[in-house]
C-alpha cells in the first residue's frame, strides 16, 4: 500500500507540474504583433485599385495567388509578396489588408493595415508617369486615421501598448532612385540630402505616433532590374551607375537608422539589406536556388526590350509557364519564389542580410 500510495503521490505531482507548465505556456504565449506596412509597389496589397492611376496590378498579376482565373490580387507579382510571407511567419491569421479597401474596418485593423502604393516615393514629387499615387507623407497621414480608430475601439493606453509591440514595415526609396534623373536637381548627392532629410522626418513622425519597432528595407540593386537594363540598353550586365546610386542611398540610410535608434528612446530600427539579398540571388541563381533566368521578366510583351523591361505586366503580356524558374516577375518586381528567399533572410538571416537583429529575434526582443 505504501508503494502504491507513493506512486500516486509522484504521479499527482508530475501531473500538477505538467498542468501548471501547460497553463503557463498559454498565459505567457504572445499574440502575433500587428503589422503596419508602408511603401511602394514592392509591398502594395491593392491600394492603387482605389485611386486614379495607371499603376494597377491587373491580371496576370496574381496568377498564382489563388483567386479565380483573371482576378488580380492587387500585388505586383505572380503570388504572394514578401510582407504576405512575413505575416504568415509571425502568425497573423490573415493577410494584411489594403487601407483603401472598403472591408478594412472594425476589428480587422487591430491586426495591421497596408498603406503602400505603387509608384510612390519618399518625396511627394517622385514619379508622375503613371498618374496619382499615395506618397509616404500621405500614407502616414492615413495611419493617423487608423490610429485614432483603434484608440476609439480599445482606449488610448491599450492602443499605445499595441503599437509598442507592432511591427512597422517600411519599404520605399527605389522609385526616388530609379526616377531621379527626371528630378530637378543639380546632382544625385544634392537630391540624396533632400531624400534622407525627408525620410528622417517621416520615420520620426511614426515614432511620435507610438511606433517603436521598425523594419526598413534599403534599396535593392536597381541597376539589375529588367526596366533599368532595357532603359540603358544594357545587354549582359547590370547598370553600374544606378547601382552606385542605390549604394549611396543605402550607406546614408544605415547611418540614419543607427542615429534614430540611438536618439529615440525605446526604439529599434532594423535595416533589411535587400541589396545584399538580391545580389546573393543573382550571383547564385542557378547553383543555390534552381532558377533558370535571372535577367528578364517572366511577364512581358514580346519586343518590349531585350529583357522584357519596357512595358509593365498587363493583359496583353505573355507569361512564362514556370514562374519558379524566374527571378523577376515583371520589369520592376520579383516572383513569389524570390520573395520567399528574401523573407527567409529577413526572418532568420545573419547580419549580412538584416541588422542589428532579424525578425525572429525582434519578436522576442
Amino acid at each position: 500500500m505504501g508503494f502504491v500510495s507513493g506512486r500516486c503521490v509522484v504521479i499527482g505531482v508530475i501531473l500538477h507540474m505538467a498542468t501548471a507548465s501547460f497553463l503557463f505556456s498559454i498565459c505567457s504565449a504572445k499574440d502575433p504583433p500587428a503589422l503596419y506596412i508602408f511603401g511602394d509597389s514592392l509591398v502594395d496589397a491593392g491600394n492603387n485599385f482605389y485611386i486614379n492611376t495607371a499603376a494597377k496590378a491587373n491580371f496576370p498579376n496574381g496568377i498564382d495567388f489563388g483567386n479565380p482565373i483573371g482576378i488580380p490580387s492587387g500585388r505586383f507579382t505572380n503570388g504572394r509578396m514578401v510582407t504576405d510571407i512575413l505575416g504568415e511567419e509571425v502568425g497573423l491569421p490573415s493577410l494584411t489588408p489594403p487601407y483603401l479597401a472598403p472591408t478594412t474596418t472594425g476589428d480587422v485593423i487591430l491586426k495591421g493595415v497596408n498603406y503602400a502604393s505603387s509608384a510612390s516615393g519618399i518625396l511627394n514629387d517622385t514619379e508622375r508617369f503613371f498618374g496619382h499615387q499615395i506618397h509616404l507623407d500621405t500614407q502616414i497621414s492615413n495611419f493617423v486615421k487608423t490610429r485614432q480608430d483603434i484608440i476609439s475601439r480599445i482606449g488610448s493606453q491599450a492602443a499605445k501598448e499595441q503599437f509598442k509591440q507592432a511591427i512597422f514595415f517600411v519599404s520605399i526609396g527605389s522609385n526616388d532612385i530609379i526616377f531621379s534623373q527626371w528630378q530637378n536637381s543639380s546632382s544625385w548627392n544634392t537630391l540624396l540630402d533632400t531624400i534622407i532629410s525627408r525620410f528622417k522626418s517621416q520615420l520620426v513622425r511614426l515614432y511620435n505616433l507610438d511606433a517603436r519597432k521598425f523594419i526598413v528595407t534599403n534599396s535593392a540593386a536597381v541597376g539589375c532590374i529588367p526596366f533599368v537594363r532595357d532603359l540603358h540598353s544594357s545587354v549582359d550586365s547590370c547598370v553600374t551607375v544606378m547601382n552606385q546610386k542605390a549604394q549611396l542611398f543605402n550607406s546614408r540610410l544605415n547611418s540614419l537608422l543607427a542615429e534614430l535608434t540611438k536618439n529615440l528612446e525605446a526604439s529599434t530600427f532594423i535595416c533589411a539589406n535587400v541589396y545584399a539579398m538580391l545580389d546573393d540571388i543573382l550571383n547564385n541563381y542557378m547553383t543555390s536556388y534552381d532558377f533558370e533566368v535571372a535577367d528578364s521578366a517572366c511577364c512581358h510583351i514580346a519586343g518590349a526590350g531585350l529583357h522584357g523591361g519596357l512595358i509593365p505586366c498587363g493583359i496583353l503580356s505573355q507569361v512564362c509557364p514556370d514562374r519558379s524558374k524566374y527571378v523577376f516577375w515583371d520589369p520592376f518586381h520579383l516572383t513569389e519564389t524570390s520573395y520567399e528567399i528574401i523573407a527567409k533572410h529577413m526572418m532568420d538571416g545573419d547580419l549580412n542580410y538584416i541588422s542589428p537583429m532579424n525578425i525572429r529575434q525582434l519578436l522576442n526582443y
